[in-house]
């Protein structure tokens, strides 16, 4: 009997010790209660408590990264879209994580994703595509407000993924599309402006030197030769038409001059003394040669003998 009582001794104090002594990690704090109060945080290495009176909870200090579940969020131009978040926080007071908040963790997560809701709900979708930077900052500002007296530190709030409707992902694409042949179209113009300005600055260089324009010719002869073309154009010097383009220019170009008076001839059948004699005066009395005489023998035919007047 005694051998059993001091086994019994001895296993007693050896669950004394156990429980009394705690190693506590680096990177972890042990919040200390005495019969209830809260004594403080403790820690790292090694632990003595006072058996039955002291309680310890470890709580670490680590980043921890939560992803923030897929929120439904209506913004503010009324698009329905699909945000996924992550967000990376640690304690700073192990106390307050302790003392403050059930479970500082799963708080956390939800104000994340209440404010996540509130904050993409007050944006348009073309702040939340192109200003992410801002959008970020502001969610980590406000969660982290909302989780100081916790002794949460919220560090880096991030919206990993943006998902549009299919309607919406069209319309942007038509969008993005006009867009760049927008674009296209105002480098093509300004290509043709630059291109204009070199060949005026080209046409003054050959004016000056009209041997050039030979010279152009002869390389346009060479490049279609190069080809091997059925087919030669023989370019024609503008120089012919000069002369052609002074009398126009120098000419009677009113609608009543040769040029009108050749289309009346055609136009009537007149010859063009006809034409002459027609431009003498408003009538001219013409006298035609009788029939000739195997006309006369024409049934119906009667020569009366008398003159025609036109």
């Amino acid at each position: 009997m005694e051998w059993i009582l001091v086994g019994v001794v001895v296993v007693f104090l050896l669950l004394v010790l156990i429980s009394a002594v705690k190693i506590v990690q680096e990177y972890e704090r042990g919040v200390v209660f005495r019969l209830g109060r809260l004594v403080g945080a403790r820690g790292p290495g090694l632990i003595l408590l006072i058996p039955f009176i002291e309680r310890m909870q470890k709580i670490d200090l680590r980043t921890v990264t939560m992803d923030i579940p897929a929120q439904e969020v209506i913004t503010r131009d009324n698009v329905t879209v699909r945000v996924n978040a992550v967000a990376y926080f640690r304690v700073l007071d192990p106390n307050a994580a302790v003392v403050n908040v059930a479970d500082y963790i799963r708080a956390t997560s939800q104000i994340a994703q209440t404010t996540l809701r509130s904050v993409l709900g007050q944006s348009s979708l073309d702040d939340l595509l192109s200003q992410r930077e801002k959008i970020n900052q502001e969610l980590q500002q406000i969660i982290d407000d909302q989780t100081e007296p916790w002794g949460v530190k919220v560090s880096v709030v991030e919206v990993k993924d943006v998902e549009l409707p299919q309607s919406m992902q069209r319309a942007m694409a038509r969008q993005a599309e006009a867009e760049r042949e927008k674009r296209a179209k105002i480098i093509h113009a300004e290509g043709e402006y630059q291109a204009s300005e070199q060949l005026g600055k080209a046409a003054d260089i050959i004016n000056r030197n009209p041997v050039t324009i030979q010279l152009r010719y002869l390389q346009t002869l060479t490049e279609i030769g190069a080809e091997k073309n059925t087919t030669i154009a023989f370019p024609i010097p503008i120089d012919m038409f000069g002369a052609w383009m002074a009398n126009k220019s120098n000419g009677d170009s009113s609608p009543e001059g040769p040029a009108s008076k050749l289309i009346k001839i055609e136009d009537t059948g007149l010859t063009a003394d006809e034409a002459s004699m027609d431009d003498e005066g408003p009538a001219v009395e013409r006298e035609f040669p009788r029939p000739r005489p195997d006309l006369e023998q024409t049934p119906g035919f009667e020569d009366d003998g008398t003159t025609r007047n036109v």
